[in-house]
């Protein structure tokens, strides 16, 4: 009889069970100063679990694969290829609260491109793993240029960050803004100044 595959989580170390997340669960919801097992909360563990599932499924997905195939006949189209108003639902790795917001994408293609879906499925990887903003912006700039090898690729997300706004110094209506740029976008400003443009940012 054979045994079920240990889930690996990012590190190679082997993943808890799903029984042994839902105690923890329960412990914190004790540590909060509540009671896990009255009828409310009973079945909050297996809840909260099935939403980690979703919220961090990221960690399941190689985007590498989801940018494995790619078109090659350009037709001599060599100017940027831009995705704008990307919906980006994360988890920092600080607090485990959500932020929220906006991705832009760019990148000037080379001999090859590839579909705008596979874009848009490369930043949801990133997002769907806990990391902080800076970071993720880098990861999904980094994973477009190793696929793509464009001639430069430039990145935005624009979001809020809850543990700012529900705790700590509870201001609700600032927003963190990243960029990455490499290749061309890193080394011209006037393209860089018109990505922005181009996306709708300019003042």
């Amino acid at each position: 009889m054979s045994k079920k595959p240990v889930l690996k989580a990012v590190n190679d170390a082997p993943r808890p069970s799903q029984e042994a997340a839902m105690e923890a669960v329960r412990t914190l919801i004790a540590w909060a100063g509540d009671n896990p097992d009255r009828e409310g909360l009973k079945d909050t563990p297996k809840r909260v679990v099935q939403a980690y599932k979703e919220w961090f499924k990221g960690y399941n997905q190689d985007p590498q694969d989801i940018l494995s195939r790619v078109f090659e006949d350009v037709s001599g189209y060599d100017d940027m290829v831009i995705l704008r108003e990307i919906d980006v639902e994360s988890h920092c790795e600080h607090h485990i609260a959500p932020f929220i917001g906006k991705a832009y994408v760019a990148y000037m293609p080379t001999d090859k491109v590839v579909g705008i879906s596979k874009i848009v499925k490369v930043v949801e990887v990133f997002s769907k793993r806990l990391q902080t903003q800076e970071s993720m912006t880098a990861q999904i700039a980094k994973a477009i240029d190793d696929a793509l090898k464009p001639r430069g690729t430039a990145i935005m997300v624009d979001a809020v960050h809850e543990c700012m706004t529900t705790r700590g110094v509870h201001h609700k209506q600032v927003s963190t803004i990243t960029t990455q740029f490499t290749g061309e976008f890193k080394t011209n400003p006037a393209l860089q100044e018109r990505f922005i443009r181009l996306i709708g940012r300019s003042s």
